[in-house]
């Protein structure tokens, strides 16, 4: 096996233990180990174990078998390639975030954020929980690239270019964190009716996480429209043979997302379409990052030569 494949199936393999997560906790299984880590209720394996543990001992177990898969993809890329070597150091970022992965999620089971807690440090943890996994996609998606993608970095030079996609990758995990926080909301407190949630959207005397959720949707539509057009834009001013189909794949993942978005709300968000719209985001975000690294390093439009 080369080292792109083997660096394909590592963030594969993690991609698919992130949506696992999902599934712990749409199913309510965060706590099916109670508040034992690295131990499931105090056994490295846990006897009679119910539903609920199994699926979170099957997530921990999966969790560090794609740790050790990154770990060995950082030993090969210090093989494979010089010191310095962007691909490298992709590799080593990867490590780093798949550790305090591992180390937040101790974190979330050994202060009971887990299951049923609806309390006000569950949010933010959750946030932070989700910006390192983003990062961890993102490194590991920057290796997959780099890895098999050798041709010379060029500078990105000055210009507008930087700071757009600069904004469009906040936006991007501004979107996330508030999706994470409204599938918390649709977990602990799920609607009989749309219009029953939306009257508990806008009740003052709602949980906060309640009312928290209707941020996620206007988010997302401003990012939305913003991704697509800036995707086209950059497109445009710097032709390179590669940009185009990453732009194209980005205005897609959008409206696939929005589109799931939607039918989330309207479906009173079930447990498949949750972790569906996960995987689209992580998607969108991995394409984004491609896409950023491969526009900023694209030449601009060349001016028109004087008359």
């Amino acid at each position: 096996m080369s080292f792109p494949a083997y660096a394909r199936s590592v963030l594969g393999v993690n991609l698919l233990v992130i949506l696992w997560g999902a599934f712990v906790r749409a199913s309510g299984s965060g706590a099916g180990c109670g508040q034992h880590w690295p131990l499931c209720n105090g056994a490295a394996i846990p006897q009679s174990p119910g539903t609920a543990t199994l699926i979170e001992y099957g997530h921990r177990a999966s969790s560090g078998l794609a740790l050790v898969l990154v770990a060995g993809l950082w030993w090969w890329s210090r093989r494979e390639f010089a010191p310095g070597d962007r691909a490298r150091r992709a590799a080593a970022i990867s490590l780093a975030f798949i550790i305090t992965e591992a180390l937040i999620g101790a974190g979330l089971v050994l202060l009971g954020l887990v299951g049923k807690d609806d309390s006000p440090a569950r949010p933010p943890y959750l946030a932070v929980h989700l910006l390192n996994t983003f990062l961890l996609l993102g490194s590991l998606a920057l290796t997959v690239f780099w890895s098999g993608n050798r041709a010379p970095l060029r500078s990105p030079g000055r210009g507008a270019a930087p700071w757009l996609l600069l904004v469009a990758l906040l936006a991007v995990l501004v979107v996330g964190v508030t999706g994470a926080i409204t599938a918390l909301g649709d977990t602990l407190f799920p609607s009989a009716s749309l219009a029953e949630g939306f009257r508990a959207d806008t009740t003052p005397t709602s949980h906060f996480l309640i009312r928290l959720r209707v941020l996620h949707p206007v988010m997302a539509l401003l990012a939305g429209v913003y991704l697509s057009s800036m995707g086209w834009l950059l497109a445009r001013v710097r032709p390179a043979s590669t940009l185009h189909p990453w732009s194209r794949v980005l205005g897609a993942l959008v409206l696939v997302q929005l589109g799931l978005g939607l039918t989330n709300l309207l479906l009173l968000a079930p447990t498949v379409l949750q972790i569906a719209h996960l995987l689209v985001a992580d998607l969108l975000w991995m394409t984004l990052i491609v896409f950023s690294a491969t526009a900023l390093t694209a030449p601009p439009r060349a001016a028109p030569a004087a008359a």
